[in-house]
Order: structure tokens, then C-alpha cells, then sequence
């Protein structure tokens, strides 16, 4: 695994320092996210769909190491903040992701769809979870990024800008949180 992150950020730092256009140095960052805007990468998210001032504020975060992330960190390392505001803006013209589309458990979608409710995700992510300003789209995200990712916010390993998302999901149990990440990847 040593070996084939360091291929990586040899190849992403190569491609950096050799690419002179924003599609060009892009096309790394879309190998993993997904080239329409749809990753394919387990635990990867898609990145269409979502709103520049979210894109922007993740981009820094990772820039900056506030975000635990190390080979996204590798890749924003000696971004300015106009290549920054330029990613994300590149991010944003993403067509959005499609809902999962295998044959869903209706029974499922329906505990899921209650526990989004219930927990008012609609709230903040929009009743159809396309995100706004600096909240992310969640709808049609990838299932196993969702579950993760919620689980991070829960045992408060991945920060939000504040504390609501750790707050929200103190009362919600890991069964849940896959049963709305099931739900909200399906969520049209």
C-alpha cells in the first residue's frame, strides 16, 4: 500500500508541475472523484453537484491539514487560493450524481427516509438534499461514503464548522446512520 501511495503522489505531483490548464490538472483529482461528476472509488465521494462555497471551504481545510485527509492534503499542497476558488468553481459545474440504482428495499427507504426526517438532514442539506451555499449535497452521494462519513461526525473524528453534524448524530445509532446514508444515496 506504501508503495502505490507514493506511485500516486509521484504521478499527481508530476502531473501538477507538467499541467498548465485547470482541466489538465483537474483530470487526476476526477480520476478517483469520478470524471462526470459520479465517483466509482469506494469511500470516495462524488463530487457533482455540490456548491463552489462548499468545494472551496474543503479544499482549504485540506490545504490548510484541517482535514485528515493525507492524500487530498498531497494534492491541494502549493494550491493559491485562486487555484482553490478556481477547483471549486470546476467542481461546481459538475453534473450531480445519480441515485443507486439497484433494486431498493422499499422497507429501507422508507426506515431511512423516516430517520432523515426525524433528524431533520432536509433541514440544512434542502428537502432534496442538493446542499446549499457551504452545506454539501448529500442526495444521490455514495452509500458507503454517507455511512462513513456520518460515522466520523458521530465519533467526532471529522470536524464541521461547528458542532452541529457531531450534536445531530450523538442520538443516532450506527444502525441508523446506515439506514439514512441507504435512503439519501437513493434520494432523487
Amino acid at each position: 500500500m506504501r508503495h502505490l501511495l507514493s506511485a500516486f503522489f509521484g504521478l499527481a505531483l508530476a502531473s501538477g508541475a507538467a499541467a498548465a490548464t485547470l482541466e489538465e490538472r483537474s483530470a487526476i483529482c476526477l480520476d478517483c472523484h469520478g470524471k462526470t461528476g459520479q465517483s466509482e472509488t469506494p469511500e470516495t465521494p462524488s463530487l457533482g453537484g455540490q456548491m463552489a462555497p462548499y468545494a472551496l471551504i474543503q479544499l482549504y481545510l485540506f490545504r490548510e491539514k484541517q482535514r485528515d485527509n493525507p492524500i487530498m492534503t498531497e494534492m491541494v499542497k502549493g494550491f493559491t487560493d485562486d487555484d482553490l476558488r478556481s477547483f471549486s468553481e470546476l467542481i461546481a459545474r459538475l453534473p450531480p450524481p445519480k441515485p443507486a440504482t439497484d433494486a431498493a428495499d422499499a422497507a429501507r427507504i422508507e426506515r431511512g427516509k423516516a430517520l432523515a426526517q426525524q433528524h431533520r438532514c432536509n433541514f440544512c442539506h434542502n428537502t432534496d438534499y442538493s446542499g446549499r451555499d457551504n452545506v454539501p449535497r448529500i442526495g444521490a452521494q455514495r452509500e458507503d461514503y454517507l455511512a462513513k462519513t456520518l460515522l466520523e461526525y458521530k465519533s467526532n473524528t471529522r470536524h464541521g464548522y461547528d458542532s452541529s453534524m457531531a450534536d445531530v448524530l450523538a442520538r443516532v445509532s450506527e444502525a441508523e446512520i446506515k439506514e439514512m446514508a441507504y435512503y439519501i444515496a437513493r434520494a432523487q
